[in-house]
């Protein structure tokens, strides 16, 4: 393991295995029907679903570099369904770049795990 190391909490962690599988199963939802409808509006039950999972995702990541960049949807804009693939796509590639800065192999343990504190 490399000096530099970054190091996470043990909370993160947990919050990160909590959401990211649904937020790869939203994005894709929304990706496939992107590809049928991607003009359609998208209704506010729908905003406050996403938004709540967002929410929670914006914890794992908010003291990464890529928070600024990661917006929680506006429903008074009522956002296309296209709109909130692009948000999904990002908040994807932002916990794709999380684990791989806190997740690797540890030689002295012969095994991949989170640098976590």
């Amino acid at each position: 393991m490399d000096k530099e190391q970054a190091y996470i909490t043990t909370d993160k962690v947990l919050a990160y295995k909590t959401t990211v599988e649904l937020l790869n199963s939203m994005y894709m939802e929304f990706k496939d029907l992107s590809k049928k409808k991607p003009d359609a509006a998208v209704n506010k039950s729908k905003i406050n679903i996403t938004n709540q999972l967002l929410t929670k995702v914006r914890t794992v990541l908010n003291d990464e570099e890529s928070i600024e960049f990661l917006d929680l949807l506006d429903e008074d804009d009522i956002p296309q369904v296209s709109d909130i693939t692009l948000i999904l796509s990002q908040y994807e590639a932002a916990m794709t770049a999380f684990k791989k800065k806190y997740y690797g192999y540890i030689d002295f343990e012969h095994k991949y795990q989170w640098y976590a504190k």
